[in-house]
């Protein structure tokens, strides 16, 4: 049996989908740890809800137990989360862990949140328990992050400036992830997965904008406020806010732009373009 975390975010919901059209007809169990069944109450009735906190390893163990394929998500910038679901994934006899991971990574030096998503790795390498790294870049879905200045004045915060990257659709990365988890020959992999199209954030607004129907502009960052604002219009922790300013320095810098055809190769078709993502997700912007 399957048991994804991270059921109700960008990439768990993808994956559900995924996973109700591959196994419901199969007759394939697969269950979604949720802390609140209420949050969960918008997924498919078949993906069945066990109750479990990552904060409180206490509530693991009943959650995982008869599952031996784990999707593990882990939320903020610590390790208890992951050292949590490890533990209580070794004890239920997992024999797979498929784990959201990020493209930084691979950065040489490796930023902040690079060490943080290696160091949740090299947690999950020590279990002993094979496992699947997934390590995408920059998402479609960042750009919901905007909505606040728009419906505030219509404009967006520019960060990166001249720099280019190939963001990836959430529905995406949720379609290797079930591949891995129901497939054979993807333990002990690495996948790092973007999309196809590189651009500025300036080139993704006019896309947006065109599919939304509505003038958006584009204001440059000037401060690191800011550049923390584009991405948590709320605010962040210091340390997190640290290293979006370092990531988004780096973006800058990279203005020749980073990608790969593993989804393509994965899935034996074109990763989703951003043009298709705004079309289907117009409607929030356009009311902004």
């Amino acid at each position: 049996m399957i048991l994804v975390t991270g059921a109700t975010g960008n990439v768990g919901r993808e994956l559900v989908r995924e996973l109700v059209r591959e196994l419901d007809e199969a007759g394939v169990p697969f269950c979604v740890l949720v802390r609140d069944p209420a949050r969960a109450a918008a997924l498919p009735e078949s993906a069945e809800r066990v109750i479990g906190d990552l904060n409180d390893p206490a509530t693991l163990p009943p959650a995982f137990a008869g599952a031996d394929r784990l999707f593990l998500l882990t939320p903020g910038i610590g390790l208890d989360h992951t050292r949590h679901a490890v533990a209580a994934a070794r004890s239920a006899g997992m024999r797979h862990i498929v784990h959201l991971s990020s493209f930084n990574v691979l950065g040489d030096p490796m930023p902040a949140m690079g060490r943080w998503h290696h160091e949740r790795e090299q947690a999950i390498r020590a279990s002993g328990i094979p496992a699947t790294f997934l390590r995408p870049g920059g998402f479609m879905t960042n750009a919901f992050d905007w909505l606040p200045t728009i419906r505030e004045a219509g404009y967006v915060l520019d960060p990166a400036g001249p720099g280019r990257y190939a963001p990836i659709d959430p529905a995406d990365i949720a379609a290797v992830a079930a591949l891995a988890l129901t497939g054979d020959g993807h333990q002990g992999q690495e996948y790092v997965l973007t999309g196809e199209e590189l651009f500025t954030v300036t080139e993704q607004v006019e896309i947006l904008a065109a599919a939304a129907g509505r003038e958006i502009a584009v204001r440059a960052v000037t401060t690191a406020e800011e550049a923390v604002a584009s991405r948590f219009p709320n605010g962040a922790p210091p340390a997190l806010a640290e290293a979006i300013v370092e990531g988004f320095h780096l973006m800058r810098a990279d203005t020749a732009g980073f990608r790969t055809d593993t989804v393509e190769r994965l899935l034996q078709r074109k990763p989703r373009t951003f043009a298709a993502w705004c079309a289907r997700n117009a409607g929030a912007f356009g009311a902004a």
